[in-house]
């Protein structure tokens, strides 16, 4: 860890090469990583990738990263097997996504997060996966405050974001629960379940289709979530 944290203080160019030598690590070209740490047994990060300030990547088994994938500031990701990030996501900033180590449960765990290619995770949201969670393509994690979970004292439970959904601020993910793709989930709204209907409004406590969406609406959830999105993701 303390030849990590020497290797943050370098400028980027000088990182690339010491993450090769040192760690094995394949780092692809135009990579740009700030003062950040990045600790994992394997690591794979694809060109034109950027890592903002003051992120820590620690404890991750294998953590692996698509080309164009922005990584804001003040972000954490600890623990887990596999951390595999998208090609063209977003995760901007002080999000806290983390896997307990060892946990006291009765069910196998696969501690495994997915991030689709071109989804975003934007600002504030905790993601806990002790157990699997992921989250599909040009998804969006949007607005602030929203909690993932995928244990509860003794037990572990998946959890699934589909293709295209739209999270609001400030949801809440039970262990088990999944949102079906092209779905916006209204702000505040508590997903306690395995929901099934694509194309609907989502809201409630417990968190229940509302509404189906209209044509406008399904033509916003599946806007490119970048402009520099290719057409083929």
């Amino acid at each position: 860890m303390a030849t990590l944290a020497c290797i943050a203080l370098l400028p980027s160019f000088l990182k690339r090469p010491c993450y090769r030598l040192f760690f094995g690590y394949k780092i692809g070209r135009r990579v740009h990583v700030g003062l950040s740490i990045i600790d994992a047994r394997r690591c794979e990060i694809d060109a034109d990738t950027s890592i903002g300030h003051f992120n820590v990547i620690i404890g991750v088994t294998d953590l692996r990263m698509g080309d164009h994938v922005r990584i804001g500031h003040l972000n954490i990701i600890r623990g887990g097997d596999e951390v595999r990030i998208g090609r063209y996501s977003d995760i901007m900033r002080l999000n806290e996504i983390n896997s307990i180590p060892d946990p006291e449960v009765v069910n196998p765990v696969d501690p495994t997060l997915i991030i689709g290619p071109g989804t975003i995770v934007t600002t504030g949201h905790k993601i806990d996966f002790t157990d699997r969670v992921e989250i599909g393509r040009r998804a969006i994690l949007g607005g602030r405050n929203s909690s993932l979970w995928t244990h509860n004292r003794q037990r572990t439970q998946p959890i699934a974001i589909g293709d295209f959904a739209y999270v609001g601020s400030e949801i809440r993910m039970a262990p088990g629960s999944s949102i079906p793709s092209r779905c916006v989930v209204g702000i505040g709204s508590v997903v306690v379940s395995k929901l099934e209907a694509e194309g609907w409004l989502i809201a409630g406590v417990p968190a229940k289709p509302v509404k189906e969406l209209s044509a406008e609406d399904r033509f916003l959830v599946e806007r490119k979530t970048r402009p520099d999105l290719p057409d083929d993701l």
